[in-house]
């Protein structure tokens, strides 16, 4: 089996804890600064700082210090190449159900001619 290429990993890894996504979601709808993004979580801003760290580092988002504010911004560039894969594997699961299709609706019909 073919390995997944290892930015698309890094992706997966940044989105797979619940946090970082709320993170990516939230910055969906604008730039937000990483006090205005750690605000509802239940965590100390050393560990939500490791976050915003690892979604940086896999350039799911952006950051640019002024002063002492830090703005998070989200690189949806990046975040298609989760999109391209899930297409292509919508893509191939497609053509997979319509030869499953067209098999049934031949064992249909040929059961329909030996009766």
């Amino acid at each position: 089996m073919k390995q997944q290429p290892a930015p698309l990993d890094t992706l997966f890894h940044a989105l797979s804890d619940p946090t970082r996504r709320a993170v990516v979601q939230r910055l969906g709808h604008g730039a937000a600064t990483v006090s205005e993004l750690a605000g509802p979580f239940d965590m100390a801003m050393p560990s939500f700082l490791q976050h915003v760290r690892l979604l940086e580092d896999a350039g799911v988002i952006r950051t640019e210090k002024t002063g002492r504010v830090r703005t998070c911004t989200l690189e949806p560039e990046r975040l298609a190449l989760i999109e391209d894969w899930f297409n292509a594997q919508r893509d191939v699961w497609k053509s997979r159900y319509d030869k499953l299709d067209t098999l049934l609706a031949t064992l249909t019909e040929e059961d329909k001619n030996e009766t």
